[in-house]
């Protein structure tokens, strides 16, 4: 079994403040056990509008947002997924790639996902109008990958909404599902935990969901509830409110013993195409 934990933050339009944050919290949860944190979606810069982060874009493997997580990785000793970070896309000097980047605890990259489904909404009952296609390009690759702490898939918030893709990742042979996340107070109310227990259950996998929490500089709320769901759709640890962490134990013998004498994944009958 390994600790892993969900890292729960409010994150402003200033990265140094930011990052300084991120790095406390890491250093909490690595004191408390945990192998493997997980950063939540724009967990290094929540600006103003939908424009900054393409202001404070780095290039793919250089700048000070990636030199801070492989130091922290491995000063810590501890593998990171990095919520979601603006990264340049070469196609378009206007927009960027929402990429989430995973470290080892040697703090080398090992692996990047780039956020496929943009939030481009309106909240019902509200005033709220998210348009993040306008500054961010879609991503159009799943991604599983093989760690210490069995196959993970990544996904990112809004991505949680589409179960197809997760099919096709349990198609690769995920075991646990992370998904930084940013939820509104409004949308977080209604569906994030029920969504997050129905991709644990539906895929027989964990889910590790840690989320933005709290008030935002640029008036957003966040919902805040990160947490850790086991195969069976318990809440093994929930973090509601503020700064902190969630976190629980990875049991890869109870998932497998699961999916043995509960074989829904063997039974299914309509494959992806």
């Amino acid at each position: 079994m390994s600790i892993c934990a969900a890292i729960q933050m409010a994150s402003s339009p200033n990265i140094n403040s930011n990052l300084l944050e991120a790095e406390r919290l890491i250093t909490e949860a690595v004191a408390a056990g945990a192998k493997l944190v997980a950063l939540p979606e724009n967990f290094a810069l929540m600006g103003l509008d939908e424009f900054d982060k393409i202001k404070q874009k780095e290039q793919d493997g250089s700048g000070p947002i990636q030199d801070f997580l492989a130091r922290t990785a491995k000063k810590h000793a501890v593998w990171i997924v990095a919520g979601t970070m603006p990264i340049a896309d070469p196609a378009n000097e206007n927009k960027v790639m929402a990429a989430c980047l995973i470290y080892n605890d040697l703090g080398e990259r090992v692996a990047r996902y780039d956020k496929i489904h943009l939030f481009d909404v309106q909240v019902p009952e509200t005033n709220e109008v998210y348009r993040e296609s306008d500054g961010i390009s879609k991503g159009h690759e799943p991604l599983v990958i093989d760690t210490p702490f069995g196959k993970i898939g990544i996904a990112v918030c809004y991505d949680l909404r589409f179960p197809e893709l997760f099919r096709l990742m349990q198609e690769q042979g995920m075991e646990v599902l992370i998904i930084p996340s940013a939820f509104t107070e409004k949308t977080g109310a209604a569906h994030w935990e029920l969504l997050l227990r129905a991709r644990a259950v539906e895929n027989l996998c964990y889910v590790i969901a840690p989320n933005q929490g709290g008030f935002h500089v640029n008036g957003r709320q966040t919902y805040g509830h990160s947490m850790i769901v086991d195969p069976w759709g318990t809440v093994l640890d929930c973090f509601k409110t503020n700064a902190g962490f969630a976190s629980a134990d990875l049991d890869l013998a109870r998932l497998h013993k699961t999916r043995a004498s509960f074989p829904v994944l063997q039974h299914r009958q309509i494959a992806c195409k």
